[in-house]
């Protein structure tokens, strides 16, 4: 048994002379006030930067939608002491989602709401005046998204992050999508998006699900969209406000399922996204994030500038692990 306060050091210390993997911790009185363990100790010093709460837990987020069942998964969400509820839709810029942001929003004070997707300053503008803490961007942009071929809709990526930025007022902005390489990831934090959420990059990762499949002699994992027929079956419908369909030859999907390559560990392509944003930051001559987006410039390029930008004239023999060289 510890006392509080709770030295992690000591913690190991005393977990190891002992040989055991748990320890109690109380306060002043005896009153148990926590669990340390062995595992806890060592992920801690393997990740002292994680994103965790005032007591020392990993920050949870969760998924929800609009309508009377998403406002009752939200109030579940708000019991099991989730630290954000995302409003999770393919069209954000609505009176239902931006109903659904007030109704979570009134459930509590100490959960953040994340809300979306939208791709304009007015979508921006409309869900945090509903009291979102963050806004989602992204219309088409991601690899298994077809909306913008089956609906017509969408704005390029970039443009989005911009428009959405400037209608936000400071409001954190998330890019949702469309980001192949880690230079697409410096450039969406440049266009004043606050982080980043990435599908296809990391599908292929030990940590994504499905098994590994072996074909034509590479590596591969399964990945689908939200908006697959698949994936609507199981449940996505009504994110795409296609609830009330129930034979699956009647949905009319927005997105495909397909296979990336295998990766590995995601620690391994987190890396490298970082080690991408570092670089711009050399290039731009930033020394933190605020000045990198200020000094930040963005140029329009021709189609002859964009396939100069790759690599040109010359058989790849070897991968890199932050450019593969297939399907660009």
């Amino acid at each position: 048994i510890l006392t509080e306060p709770a030295d992690l050091d000591r913690a190991r210390n005393l977990m190891k002379e002992r040989r055991i993997e748990k320890l109690l911790v109380t306060d002043g009185q005896g009153k148990l006030t926590g669990l340390l363990t062995l595992k806890d100790s060592e992920q801690a010093v393997l990740n002292p930067q994680a994103c965790k709460d005032r007591l020392g837990r990993l920050r949870v987020a969760a998924a929800t939608t609009v309508g009377d069942a998403g406002y009752e998964r939200s109030a579940a969400l708000v019991d099991a002491g989730v630290d954000i509820i995302v409003i999770d839709t393919a069209h954000g810029h609505s009176e239902g989602v931006a109903r659904a942001v007030e109704r979570a929003k009134s459930l509590s004070n100490e959960v953040q709401i994340m809300a979306g997707n939208i791709a304009t300053a007015d979508g921006a503008r409309a869900l945090i005046d509903a009291g979102a803490d963050s806004v989602k961007v992204g219309i088409g942009p991601g690899s298994i998204c077809t909306t913008r071929m089956v609906a017509g809709v969408g704005v390029p990526q970039l443009t989005a992050i911009m428009d959405s930025v400037s209608g936000a007022g400071g409001v954190p902005v998330i890019a949702d999508g469309g980001i192949k390489f880690s230079g697409d990831f410096a450039k969406a934090i440049a266009a004043g998006a606050s982080c980043a959420m990435v599908g296809s990059m990391i599908a292929g990762t030990d940590e994504s699900p499905g098994e590994v499949i072996l074909y034509q002699g590479r590596s591969y994992k399964a990945y689908r969209g939200m908006g697959s027929v698949s994936a609507m079956a199981r449940g996505s419908a009504d994110r795409y406000f296609q609830a009330e369909v129930q034979d699956t030859l009647k949905l009319v999907p927005e997105g495909i399922e397909g296979q990336v390559a295998y990766k590995g560990q995601v620690s391994a392509v987190l890396h490298q996204l970082a080690g991408g944003l570092r670089a711009a930051m050399g290039y731009v001559g930033a020394r933190d994030l605020e000045t990198f987006r200020r000094e930040a410039q963005f140029v329009r390029i021709s189609s002859a500038g964009f396939r100069e930008s790759h690599a040109h004239d010359v058989t790849i023999t070897r991968e890199s692990p932050n450019y593969p060289g297939i399907g660009l």
